[in-house]
């Protein structure tokens, strides 16, 4: 990498919207210029730091090892330049900011990052819901949310990803599993994107499920599973040290990954305040979703 290589906030975006989309395509829509363009912006981002971050061919685009680490800088590069542009503007976020959290995240660093948020910009009135992913994705489309911070559906290339993990079955250390009756399953309320994963997978495997519980908050899935009323999948980094990935001897089918992503409300993300909460998450990097 040359010493004196700088990296320039358009490449930057052009990188992470590829990042974020997996497709050329779809990342030349999303920041409004040609794919030739973004293309052009990633190989100068290779250039500048002389590796390879993105693994093309002609059905799919991946990112690297390298291209994850750059995916993480992008996102502090550009946070922090956002926050200085703000600084120099004299803007000063003020007013009632309306934030939705899955109701897992308050098991991370994100309520401390909120907390921060609030004390560096005291003029800001924050409005917390906490609640499923599936509901806070339709009151941010009613526009009843200003920031929302959790999973998004599979496939779905929208908001800012945060990070992306793996999806497992968790339960107990004597958890046992008869395969040849309905695996009993501990879901949150429809509409649920881990109660889906669940389905689609054992669907997928011919493996018969039933709900054994139906659980209306992180702490209630905790407590069913806990109590072995039920199985149920979580993010990886978000298995509390109460329950159990379950393993290849309990032959259930691989989940797949969740996104945890930043989705801002299109009529209220030029505010100050949406703009600063989203610097501030997205500065923190993957670290944000990580157990507190």
């Amino acid at each position: 990498m040359d010493p004196t290589a700088t990296f320039d906030p358009v490449q930057l975006r052009s990188f992470l919207a590829l990042a974020q989309t997996n497709s050329f395509t779809q990342a030349a829509a999303r920041t409004g210029v040609r794919q030739s363009t973004v293309s052009q912006h990633v190989r100068k981002l290779e250039d500048a730091v002389g590796r390879l971050l993105v693994q093309r061919d002609t059905h799919s685009v991946a990112l690297t090892p390298d291209g994850e680490a750059m995916a993480g800088f992008a996102r502090a590069i550009l946070a922090s330049h956002e926050r200085a542009a703000g600084y120099f503007r004299g803007e000063r976020p003020h007013g009632r900011l309306r934030i939705g959290m899955s109701d897992d995240l308050a098991l991370t660093r994100l309520p401390q990052i909120l907390r921060d948020f609030r004390a560096e910009n005291p003029r800001v009135d924050l409005e917390l819901t906490v609640d499923q992913s599936g509901s806070l994705h339709r009151r941010l489309g009613n526009d009843r949310l200003d920031v929302f911070i959790g999973k998004r559906p599979r496939g779905s290339g929208e908001g800012q990803l945060v990070k992306r993990e793996r999806l497992v079955w968790v339960g107990t250390p004597t958890t046992r599993l008869d395969l040849a009756r309905p695996v009993p399953l501990a879901v949150y309320p429809g509409p649920s994107l881990s109660a889906s994963a669940m389905h689609e997978a054992l669907d997928a495997a011919g493996i018969a499920y039933r709900t054994a519980c139906v659980c209306r908050g992180v702490n209630g899935l905790i407590a069913a599973v806990a109590a072995g009323i039920g199985v149920s999948c979580l993010a990886t980094s978000l298995v509390p040290p109460q329950l159990t990935p379950l393993g290849k001897r309990h032959e259930l089918p691989e989940l797949g990954q969740i996104d945890l992503v930043l989705l801002t409300n299109p009529r209220t993300r030029d505010r100050p305040a949406s703009r600063a909460l989203a610097a501030a998450v997205l500065s923190s990097g993957p670290g944000t979703l990580a157990p507190s």
